[in-house]
């Protein structure tokens, strides 16, 4: 990769109400500043975002984008489990905090603007996705932030019930106007492969070496959602193997 070419944009920082419909609760979240890309990313000399990507095809592009262009990698791989340093200058995914923070751009309606002017969704009645900013962006300058392709993120999509599920977020170009909203969150194993996924850089480090949260995330958290003091509801699959050794490893035990 003789070099990335991200173009990113500043993201200020602010404050952030996060709602979560399965357990009815909200929490808010204190944003630094950071950067992230204008668009998805799209695939190598053309306008298209790079699709189907895999989770963990996101995460090892930004590790090879970040050696490209000079930065230190944000993400260390170790058998199928990715740590992210925060403190690290590199491409990354942003958190899901991050992404709806930029989503919104300081609107607090659904959408940023009309979905028409704004997003590729199926009521523009498309085949796949369309060449990245052909519609409007939102006041931070971003592009594509609805529709076109779901986006991953950092985090994990609910510990609880989908075990090692990620989060996507922003709806694609065959979804329905009500998908696609700043909202709305949706997940997949960190291995699936589906048409409609790309994924979006944020770049810059959010947090001090060594330190496991940042920016809406926190280890502690996803461990402690992971923990269901009940009988599990049948079907549920709550992520525990990982977390818990890495728990009980930091605890010495």
């Amino acid at each position: 990769m003789p070099g990335s070419r991200v173009d990113l944009v500043p993201v200020p920082g602010g404050t952030i109400l996060l709602r979560d419909a399965r357990t009815g609760s909200s929490r808010e979240v204190r944003l630094r500043p950071f950067t992230l890309a204008v668009t998805p990313v799209t695939v190598e000399g053309g306008d298209d975002p790079m699709h189907p990507v895999t989770w963990f095809d996101a995460v090892r592009w930004c590790n090879r984008a970040s050696l490209a262009d000079g930065f230190v990698p944000a993400y260390v791989l170790a058998d199928g489990d990715v740590t992210w340093h925060v403190g690290a200058d590199g491409y990354r995914l942003p958190t899901e905090a991050e992404w709806e923070w930029a989503c919104r751009a300081g609107t607090t309606t659904p959408t940023y603007g009309p979905l028409a002017e704004i997003a590729w969704t199926a009521s523009d009645e498309v085949g796949g996705p369309q060449p990245v900013a052909r519609k409007a962006a939102n006041a931070y300058g971003l592009f594509d932030m609805l529709g076109n392709v779901w986006e991953w993120v950092w985090d994990y999509i609910d510990t609880a019930r989908y075990a090692d599920y990620r989060t996507l977020r922003g709806g694609g170009w065959a979804d329905r106007p009500w998908s696609c909203r700043a909202s709305v969150r949706r997940g997949s194993a960190p291995d699936a492969v589906l048409e409609d996924v790309g994924f979006r850089v944020a770049r810059g480090a959010v947090g001090a070496d060594g330190s496991d949260e940042a920016q809406g995330w926190s280890a502690a958290a996803d461990l402690s959602r992971a923990r269901i003091p009940r009988p599990v509801p049948f079907g549920w699959t709550p992520l525990g193997t990982s977390l818990l050794r890495r728990d009980r490893h930091e605890d010495g035990s």
